[in-house]
């Protein structure tokens, strides 16, 4: 890995950085997302000693995985598009796709959904062949026969 030079040397002003947890806080994601990301080189906060620093270059780039992410894309093919617009920087995760990708994509996503259709309908009807008489689930019907019949127990001891 290169030198990553000070906190000091890169910024004019501190206003413009956050730390790692103010990074994490105002995208709502978790310090360890942050640390994977930066492990896979989608990332690069300035480090002085042991605190990150991310500039808002790194905040646009975040903005960009979490775009591609919700967008269904993998973090290699989030790197590689990216990577392919080294030369001027992604403004927009949107705009660095072409059509072929975009089609894929959207394939892709279908097909995943009517994979996760097909899974819940087969629980759904899991769920129906084993609801007892009033609905609930036979194991969940047993344990609440169990609580009442334990709680009416417990009345006849408390009056004698």
């Amino acid at each position: 890995m290169g030198h990553n030079p000070s906190i000091s040397q890169v910024f004019d002003v501190p206003q413009d950085v956050l730390t790692i947890g103010e990074m994490a806080r105002e995208y709502g994601v978790t310090l360890r997302a942050l640390r994977f990301y930066e492990d896979r080189g989608l990332l690069r906060p300035v480090r002085n000693g042991v605190t990150r620093y991310y500039s808002a270059e790194a905040r646009a780039r975040l903005e960009l995985i979490l775009k591609g992410k919700q967008l269904g894309f993998t973090l290699s093919e989030i790197r590689d598009l990216i990577a392919n617009h080294s030369e001027e920087p992604v403004r927009s995760f949107e705009l660095s796709l072409d059509q072929t990708q975009i089609l894929t994509q959207i394939s892709m996503l279908q097909r995943q959904r009517d994979d996760i259709e097909r899974a819940i309908e087969e629980l759904r009807q899991t769920q129906e062949r084993l609801a007892g008489p009033n609905g609930e689930p036979p194991a969940a019907a047993i344990v609440a026969a169990g609580a009442n019949a334990g709680a009416g127990a417990l009345k006849g001891l408390k009056n004698p």
